[in-house]
């Protein structure tokens, strides 16, 4: 079965002037749709591939790609416009004044530890079912957060802000939190707890 680019679940205006319609667009229609036919053809080459050897020499291909499509449909239900957005009192809440002593506090560690990463990557908030803890993680290039459970993840490439921030990375990074969307971030938290160990 094809993979298939998934809609956007808002107009692609919907997150101006925090980030604009073109960038939308762009990352959505090409980035995004780039890494969903490089992973079907990935999966293709791997099945027709005449030895296990040049299947072995496939799995980059997969990864990249597969993570790239993971990482994006993840990523567009992580936003939602800004007046769609706040921080609600609930579970998430609780557990971001706990591990982070607040919403600005996360927000300041976050960006700066993403900010630090070098070339391109993700920075996630990710639940840790070992420590029970939320955390803060980065990934290189398009891999997958595997090691907790993506509950805000932030892509740091490029193609996601230079059209409108330019190399100022760090403006991105405060603009963006303007637009996460906190409601599905709730969701993922609660389905991360109940898929481990119980706070």
């Amino acid at each position: 079965m094809a993979y298939k680019l998934p809609d956007l679940p808002y107009p692609y205006n919907a997150l101006e002037p925090f980030i604009s319609e073109e960038i939308m667009t762009l990352h959505h229609k090409k980035h995004h749709q780039t890494y969903v036919n490089g992973l079907n053809a990935a999966e293709v080459s791997i099945a027709t591939a005449p030895s296990f050897k040049e299947r072995i020499a496939l799995l980059n291909a997969l990864k990249f790609n597969g993570g790239g499509h993971i990482n994006h449909s993840l990523f567009w239900k992580n936003l939602a416009p800004a007046n769609q957005s706040a921080l609600k009192p609930g579970p998430l809440k609780d557990a971001i004044d706990r591990d982070f002593g607040g919403l600005q506090n996360l927000q300041k560690e976050f960006n700066a530890t993403t900010a630090g990463i070098q070339g391109s990557g993700w920075g996630w908030l990710g639940y840790n079912a070992k420590t029970q803890r939320l955390e803060i993680v980065t990934t290189a290039n398009q891999d997958p957060l595997l090691s907790h459970a993506p509950i805000i993840g932030v892509d740091i490439w490029e193609h996601a802000f230079y059209l409108q921030y330019k190399n100022v990375k760090a403006d991105y990074l405060v603009a963006i939190w303007n637009v996460i969307n906190f409601d599905e971030a709730e969701k993922r938290f609660i389905d991360a707890i109940k898929a481990g160990a119980k706070i």
